[in-house]
């Protein structure tokens, strides 16, 4: 993918707009590539950049905020919120489930850390081994899920989990409870998790 890196200078700010198929290295390399064209943009003003376009994970964020960073001294915001709302959820309208009212919480879950709420959730961070989400209903976690999840816990068996990246031993929807092999299961990139005939499935 050749230009899956566009910029454009808008009144209060300056936009990099990132293809949403793009692989991170084709990112990096296009970045790289633009830099210098970024840099003759900035003299005396440090006008704020936003990124928008691809959901990025929080690792792909913090390099290409770096690279920036490294070039000039900038104030950089992601779009990745608003997009997670549109992409990571879309499947959830598309299923006709109920929508409930859905809370945010920004960062990630430590170790020991339990996060208990009514509605749905949207972790704009990671879930770490040790840590504990639990929702009536959908859990939707941006970056890597690699702690316990229990969706539906009130006993919706329509609830769904999503993330970035599923790296746990163990996810709950209502009453039905799932262990993955680690040795046996991959590594589940975008992951979708449902229950189809009371079996949890991961997409």
């Amino acid at each position: 993918m050749k230009n899956c890196v566009m910029i454009n200078l808008k009144k209060n700010e300056i936009l990099i707009k990132i293809s949403e198929n793009a692989e991170q290295r084709e990112i990096v390399e296009c970045l790289r590539k633009k830099l210098p064209e970024l840099k003759k943009l900035y003299k005396d003003e440090k006008t704020p950049i936003r990124v928008i376009g691809k959901v990025l994970k929080n690792k792909e964020m913090d390099q290409i905020q770096e690279m920036v960073t490294n070039a000039i001294d900038v104030q950089i915001d992601f779009d990745t919120p608003k997009s997670l709302g549109l992409s990571s959820i879309r499947r959830t309208f598309e299923r006709e489930i109920a929508v409930s009212e859905t809370k945010f919480h920004r960062g990630s879950l430590r170790s020991g850390q339990k996060l208990e709420t009514e509605g749905s959730i949207v972790i704009l961070g990671d879930v770490n081994s040790g840590a504990e989400v639990i929702a009536s209903d959908n859990i939707v976690v941006l970056g890597n899920l690699r702690g316990l999840a229990h969706a539906g816990a009130k006993g919706n068996k329509q609830a769904i989990i999503a993330a970035g990246l599923l790296d746990t031993v163990q996810i709950r929807i209502s009453n039905i409870v799932k262990e993955i092999n680690r040795d046996e299961e991959p590594l589940h990139k975008q992951a979708y998790v449902s229950v189809i005939d009371d079996k949890i499935v991961i997409e």
